[in-house]
């Protein structure tokens, strides 16, 4: 690896005038440079390719590109040759460049991956934001010197490696949360959320918040970690974070996110039906009875079900689309106040409303298993509070929370003197 020095980085004229009218963003210009400065600095940790036992190098030739592809692959390696981050490679290893290829299952993976919901827990009284995106957030980390040649990319200009922490690794993302988390142990949960690159800073006030926006672009100048300032906002009332409007009302759906929903067109195989659940289902918490209303639709993606699009399905569709546009703001939870955990169960499924001074914080809903068809009423219900109490047990564990059921008999489910197996 080249012994390059840390270059302290320059502000463009036009983006230094718009920092310097952002009260305390002012006295930090050297963290929004146009461009990352050089390679990173050493730190104490940096990005290691952890291999399945006796995998031998892998290397493809490069994929054919047409004269565009080609001028843009020429452009990007210049640029990236010039800045340091990549340089000339004899590796054995070498993966075509520009194209994503099928997950190798060669690479030990990093399973941390931290639950957005739970990111939003300590919202709750917050009524001014900040949004800080971090600058090419993988070249801001080193790659371990003896895993360089693994990171080896092909291209019909020649075998090139990396120096920096590239795109489409496979366990970049966790590392870079990782590292993130330790950057701001100190600050995490108190006023400031961070997921991957996207840093969220929130205060009560404004007195609070020139302090909690002072500390963080304090801790990235200290660890030379760089953020874009035009995909910045500071001093917010309300924000876009992670597809989720956040303010002092609570959260709610992002309309510029949910577009791609409310644009899809009819499924035509079953692929497409679970992509689109998949997209629609990242909002489920603010759809009662999500599984019911879906239904019709992931009926058709079990294993040996004949696709037909039936008007059931299509009723489906249309609904769950008319349910995320009007979608209602969800309080944050208080936890230092009762929840109310309301529960439901039927034939068609289970579902849970959680609430807090009759306020909605989230909804959530499963379809039966196929055990569960021929449950008694009294057990469907009680599986329906089980699966509330699994589902929202960081919220409850510790804290007063009342259970209300449409099944009396359930009252007595502590003190009765026999219970069948399920209960």
């Amino acid at each position: 690896m080249p012994n390059q020095k840390h270059i302290v980085p320059t502000v463009y004229t036009a983006e230094l005038t718009k920092i310097k009218k952002i009260p305390i963003v002012c006295d930090f210009p050297d963290v929004f440079p146009e461009e990352l400065p050089s390679l990173p600095p050493d730190r104490d940790m940096e990005f290691s390719i952890e291999l399945v036992l006796g995998t031998a190098p892998i290397s493809k030739r490069p994929y054919r590109m047409a004269p565009d592809e080609l001028k843009a692959l020429k452009t990007q390696l210049q640029e990236q040759l010039d800045n340091g981050f990549i340089c000339p490679s004899s590796s054995p290893w070498g993966c075509p460049a520009l194209f994503v290829e099928k997950k190798d299952q060669v690479t030990v993976k990093n399973k941390y991956q931290p639950h957005i919901d739970i990111l939003f827990n300590q919202l709750a009284g917050a009524r001014v934001f900040s949004k800080i995106d971090l600058r090419s957030r993988y070249y801001q980390i080193k790659i371990r010197e003896e895993d360089i040649p693994k990171t080896a990319f092909s291209t019909r200009y020649g075998l090139y490696e990396y120096f920096v922490m590239s795109f489409g690794l496979t366990n970049a993302p966790a590392f870079f949360m990782y590292m993130m988390n330790l950057v701001f142990m100190n600050e995490l949960d108190k006023f400031m959320v961070v997921f991957i690159d996207d840093i969220l800073i929130y205060s009560k006030n404004e007195k609070e918040h020139e302090e909690h926006l002072r500390i963080v672009l304090t801790r990235l100048r200290e660890h030379k970690l760089y953020a874009k300032f035009s995909k910045c906002d500071f001093w917010l009332k309300k924000v876009s974070f992670l597809g989720h409007i956040l303010s002092e009302k609570g959260v709610a759906v992002d309309p510029s996110k949910v577009e791609d929903v409310l644009n899809w067109k009819q499924p035509e195989i079953v692929t497409v039906i679970r992509r689109f659940l998949g997209l629609a289902g990242y909002y489920r918490r603010f759809i009662k009875d999500f599984s019911k209303t879906v239904k019709p639709m992931t009926s058709l993606t079990k294993k040996n079900a004949k696709y037909v699009w039936s008007p059931n399905c299509e009723e489906a569709f249309q609904t769950l689309k008319k349910l995320l546009t009007f979608a209602p703001v969800q309080a944050q939870p208080d936890v230092t106040k009762p929840f109310d955990v309301y529960c439901d169960a039927s034939g068609n499924g289970l579902g849970c409303v959680l609430m807090q001074e009759v306020r909605v914080i989230a909804y959530a809903s499963r379809q039966l298993r196929k055990h569960e068809v021929n449950y008694p009423t009294n057990d469907l219900e009680l599986a329906a509070i089980v699966h509330a109490l699994k589902i929202w047990r960081h919220y409850l564990l510790g804290n007063t929370c009342h259970i209300y059921t449409d099944h009396k008999s359930l009252k007595y489910i502590l003190t009765q003197p026999e219970l069948n197996m399920r209960q």
